[in-house]
């Protein structure tokens, strides 16, 4: 079995209809991950135990999901060496996600966490892939190929549009 490189977690079960879509991303890219749920306001201790510990298990990319207050994908990337990629989810008690938005996206200097869309999983996981690609040629072609499949979906999508 291959080493995980990527962790994916979020705050709550429910943030899983959204960020199945980065594990879905993943595996299409072929590269390994976990899944976990670490609350930063009910488990901070495990929360704090996963920040610490991930690089050392050979996590290399951390993918953290969070509605409402949004504090996990920060909370991780102050205690994590490794890169943070915060996906902001729209959650029954947020504020049409703008509390979300801004509390991954508003980090203070030193803290940085890369932030995509709301609910924008998937990007969360191409992101990572093009980070790990940096030093994977492999994963690297795969984005490229994945980017060209995007572009001859366009030209299609125009050309049936232009023939009506």
């Amino acid at each position: 079995m291959s080493e995980k490189l990527v962790s994916i977690v979020m705050g709550s079960d429910s943030d899983w209809t959204i960020m199945k879509n980065a594990a879905e991303m993943l595996e299409y890219f072929g590269i390994e991950y976990e899944v976990d749920i670490v609350s930063a306001h009910r488990t901070p201790d495990k929360l704090f135990n996963f920040a610490k510990e991930a690089h050392l298990r050979g996590i290399k990319v951390i993918i953290a999901g969070a509605g409402g207050a949004a504090h996990l994908p920060g909370m991780i990337a102050s205690i994590s060496p490794l890169p943070v990629i915060g996906v902001p989810i729209k959650s029954s008690n947020s504020i049409d996600g703008w509390d979300s938005i801004l509390s991954i996206l508003q980090m203070p200097g030193g803290v940085p966490v890369a932030t995509v869309a709301l609910n924008g999983a998937k990007n969360a996981a191409i992101l990572a892939a093009q980070i790990l690609s940096v030093n994977d040629k492999k994963i690297g072609e795969k984005i490229i190929e994945y980017k060209k499949k995007l572009f001859e979906e366009v030209v299609k999508k125009s050309e049936e549009l232009k023939r009506g």
